[in-house]
């Protein structure tokens, strides 16, 4: 990798790493809270095994994803919903530590149970886990998993239909999705649902156009929609 593209490497990793899954607890200012342990952890560990995975696998991979936002043949409709996904991850983070540190759901009429019991917060944590790990599962197996929609013709961008790619044709966004809706049953915050729902519907959108490009721009994908039928949801859609 170039000079330039190992700094924006290490940048991300300490935003991603050492500051993102903190933010509830930043912001909230406990740090004995226990289910933004889990999370911070989880979301942490998830990164960095998966990269590290990929930097033996496909190192090539690492240094497109450190650049994917000066790349000039993203789509133009990405430009926007690129950051958003983006800016919508943090924002259920952001609205959990306010929510936890101003007591918005227990004063509320959002929820009729203050406190959710132990075993939703496990359930939600189990959900977490099989989310990002479905994610990175795919992030691992296709080597053009950039961080925008392009055709990447100078890396002889190609169909990939091995691993989690059998079984729908959007894995990184299916895994992403379902981990994002179990954040706020974990950090017991009604109000971080609804940035979660907005960052779905959002997720949904650049999954369908996402689709559609590659089904136009990039040889045999029609084939392979074909035979897997699903985008995001097995069975479903």
């Amino acid at each position: 990798q170039s000079r330039p593209s190992v700094w924006r490497t290490i940048v991300q990793m300490v935003i991603v790493v050492f500051i993102a899954p903190f933010i509830p607890m930043i912001i909230a200012g406990q740090w004995d809270w226990w289910q933004a342990w889990a999370y911070a952890i989880s979301s942490s560990l998830a990164f960095i095994i998966s990269r590290l995975i990929v930097a033996r696998k496909h190192p090539d991979l690492i240094a497109e994803r450190a650049r994917f936002m000066q790349a000039k043949d993203t789509k133009p409709w990405d430009k926007i919903l690129a950051p958003l996904l983006g800016i919508g991850s943090i924002l259920i983070l952001v609205v959990a530590g306010l929510d936890k540190y101003y007591a918005w759901s227990r004063a509320s009429t959002l929820t009729v149970n203050p406190s959710a019991p132990l075993w939703a917060s496990l359930v939600a944590l189990i959900g977490i886990v099989l989310g990002y790990g479905f994610s990175s599962w795919a992030l691992i197996e296709n080597r053009f998993f950039s961080g925008t929609v392009r055709i990447q013709t100078e890396r002889g961008h190609h169909v990939i239909s091995t691993g989690p790619y059998r079984i729908i044709r959007h894995p990184g966004y299916a895994g992403g999705l379902f981990g994002y809706v179990f954040i706020p049953l974990l950090l017991d915050s009604a109000w971080a649902f609804i940035p979660a729902v907005l960052l779905g519907v959002v997720m949904i959108i650049r999954t369908a156009l996402e689709d559609k490009t590659l089904q136009a721009e990039l040889p045999g994908y029609k084939e392979y929609a074909q035979k897997t039928r699903h985008r995001l949801l097995p069975g479903v859609w």
